[in-house]
């Protein structure tokens, strides 16, 4: 059977479907994998496809009863850290070239347990580094907005896969922005949860000392609550775990949100202008939040650009450098300069360089602007910013084979001047799509809450998803 208004559904949409007998995982399987044939050499984000391994378990769905909460919906593993046994993990690296799974990411099992049947992975920047999506390897992902602009990174597969309708939800994760970025390029709901909020195991305990939190892209509120639903948890060995929720999360999409006060800027840490699209789209968010009956004053923590980007850079570079050899000792692989982009190269380079006392003061100094900004936090239910500080660039301005670190970064500092306060904090954020440009791109808005409490931004969230709704606007490349 066909299902022509199958992108029209968000994934608790289509679990519905199938537990109310209407759809059979096969035929949501099918719908996924034309719309991937359909869409994928214009937008280039599925890199890998599992085709047969999804029509298999599709299949195994079809005959059981409806047991888990999202039973048969289609989903997609992004290229770093989901690992799924037997599927190539790349990292979107020529290095890696070859490389295959030995075993599920715990989140990989999370999600199986939950119902997702993965028809592949999504394409991402070399090594997660940038906040677009243009790897040497498999080449650029495009915005399915406009094919000329980048759909954001380091999730930027998974962003545009599901802005195009491919699939409802799709993994990501973020050590800088990489959930929020892509979801403001793309039109989409990401939210970055709460520091070890979901585990990194098996394996790993925490990356780059915890500034790498996981979750998923979506089209809606409900979907990222429902999905943080069934990944959440600490498991055995984990350094340490985020504070237990009072409640499921689906359970506060939809509750009362209470009289909220929320603190905003319009301006960067370091005082930049934003684009005006940024400030069009903070200025309406605030208006509706007023109109909720919502406090709303500008206000910022006393941090500047340059307490936070050279100890994040260090930590950054640092943490490449030990992936790259990580990797090296494991397989046998001798890191070559030609199997990397010059910019990845020359970031791997600069981070073996950092020493063991020089990475431990970068972290001390980041543990004490996240003091700082957790004292400003007490006193707001949220910070508002832009996620980013202009709508979507075009792919190709960020140049990757430059080996000047700080030349090629330069773009970037004034695009991305928030999102990785949050990674450095741990303080769970979530973009949402709340503006569009004068040429129809998306523009998110950022909320920043306090740590360990998603439930107040998915109560607040879901509160401005009903007032301004996004889930019917659709880019040009779409189902």
């Amino acid at each position: 059977m066909s299902i022509p208004e199958y992108a029209g559904y968000d994934a608790m949409g289509l679990a519905e479907l199938v537990a109310k007998g209407d759809a059979k995982p096969s035929e949501l399987c099918e719908e996924a994998i034309a719309r991937i044939e359909k869409h994928n050499s214009a937008l280039n984000a599925v890199i890998f496809k599992t085709y047969d391994l999804a029509r298999e378990r599709a299949r195994e769905l079809d005959g059981t009863r409806p047991a888990s909460p999202f039973h048969g919906v289609p989903f997609l593993l992004k290229d770093i850290l989901g690992d799924h046994q037997g599927m190539p993990t790349t990292s979107g690296s020529r290095f890696l070239a070859g490389n295959v799974a030995a075993h599920d990411a715990t989140l990989t099992a999370r999600y199986r347990d939950a119902g997702f049947v993965f028809l592949g992975k999504t394409n991402a920047p070399e090594f997660g580094i940038l906040p677009t999506t243009e790897p040497v390897a498999y080449g650029p992902s495009c915005n399915p907005w406009n094919l000329e602009h980048s759909t954001g990174g380091s999730s930027g597969g998974s962003g545009a896969a599901v802005a195009a309708g491919i699939v409802p939800a799709a993994h990501a994760n973020d050590g800088g922005g990489s959930i929020r970025i892509p979801a403001s390029c793309c039109g989409l709901v990401g939210l970055k949860p709460t520091r070890a909020r979901n585990p990194l195991g098996p394996v790993i305990g925490d990356a780059l000392g915890g500034l790498i939190a996981e979750h998923v892209v979506t089209r809606s509120v409900r979907d990222s609550a429902a999905i943080l639903d069934c990944t959440h948890g600490p498991e055995a060995g984990d350094p340490y775990h985020a504070p237990t929720p009072a409640r499921p999360y689906l359970d506060e999409v939809g509750a009362p949100t209470g009289k909220l006060k929320f603190a905003y800027v319009k301006e960067s840490t370091g005082g930049s202008k934003l684009h005006p699209e940024c400030e069009a789209a903070i200025d309406a968010t605030l208006a509706t939040l007023v109109d909720l009956g919502h406090t709303v004053e500008e206000a910022k923590p006393a941090v500047s650009d340059e307490t936070l980007a050279g100890p994040f850079m260090q930590v950054w570079a640092a943490g490449l450098a030990f992936n790259v050899d990580a990797i090296a000792t494991v397989s046998g692989r001798s890191p070559e300069e030609e199997l990397f982009e010059p910019l990845t190269w020359a970031l791997y380079q600069a981070g073996r360089e950092v020493s063991a006392s020089q990475y431990l003061i970068a972290v001390a100094m980041l543990q004490m602007v996240s003091r700082e900004i957790g004292r400003f936090s007490e006193g707001y239910d949220a910070w508002i910013t832009p996620t980013l500080g202009a709508p979507p660039i075009k792919n190709g301005v960020i140049d990757t084979s430059q080996k000047d670190v700080m030349a090629a970064f330069a773009p970037i500092i004034d695009y991305v001047p928030f999102t990785a306060i949050a990674n450095v904090t741990g303080q769970p954020s979530i973009s949402l799509p709340l503006h569009w440009s004068a040429d129809n791109l998306p523009v998110g808005v950022l909320f920043t809450g306090r740590f360990g409490d998603e439930a107040s931004l998915l109560r607040i969230a879901a509160q401005l998803e009903q007032a301004k709704p996004w889930i019917d606007r659709k880019p040009p490349v779409w189902d």
